[in-house]
């Protein structure tokens, strides 16, 4: 009777489960003929977690400039994920946790917040022409370039500064550990060349924006 009544709930869970796809296809199917565009998530292709497809969905006349946003973007991950490693070496070597857990807010708030506050805004202002979302991703951009200002410079005000690879925290490190200073240098042209790329950026786009 056991063995009965487990076979007819399994087989319960697998109709409920044909169910719900089947739903779910009738769903996608309305909202295709209704004409809404659906988001396919294929980016990165190994592991897609956004859409992203600027070849077919943003104007040719400012592809270029997107490219270069989405490198700014990309920059920023890349500045933070390296001040994680370079602080969780600082971290081994003198043991301050706070430093670590600054680090790791950093890394797991500032990546997906730099998607969802600017870059994704400007991607939809560039294929939709929206001003609002132009409005929102020039704000939340010069926020963006303060940060990466600040964590160039890592003044000591937080932690004596070392939770972020800037210069100051690079001489001061680098006068202690050799090799925990590397890193933090390392961290400081990044975030240099981050500031630098997000100014150019907001001048070409300020530049088409004004035409």
């Amino acid at each position: 009777q056991d063995s009965n009544g487990k076979a007819r709930e399994l087989s319960s869970w697998e109709s409920d489960l044909r169910r719900r796809e089947a739903d779910i296809k009738r769903r996608e199917e309305s909202l295709k003929n209704a004409g809404v565009p659906m988001e396919e998530k294929n980016w990165p292709p190994f592991f897609p977690i956004i859409h992203h497809d600027i070849a077919n969905e943003i104007p040719a006349n400012v592809q270029k400039l997107q490219y270069l946003a989405f490198a700014s973007w990309l920059g920023i991950v890349l500045c933070l994920s390296w001040n994680f490693i370079a602080v969780i070496v600082c971290w081994i070597k003198e043991g301050d946790s706070k430093l670590f857990f600054l680090a790791t807010i950093y890394a797991l708030l500032g990546i997906p917040l730099s998607y969802l506050m600017w870059y994704r805004p400007l991607y939809r202002a560039m294929r939709t022409n929206s001003a609002f979302s132009f409005g929102w991703f020039f704000l939340c951009y010069l926020i963006h370039i303060g940060f990466c200002i600040i964590a160039a410079i890592a003044p000591p005000i937080v932690f004596q500064g070392k939770s972020l690879t800037g210069i100051l925290a690079a001489i001061d490190t680098f006068s202690e550990h050799l090799i925990i200073g590397i890193f933090y240098f390392v961290g400081f042209a990044l975030f240099c060349l981050e500031t630098l790329l997000s100014i150019g950026v907001l001048q070409q786009l300020n530049a088409i924006f004004y035409l």
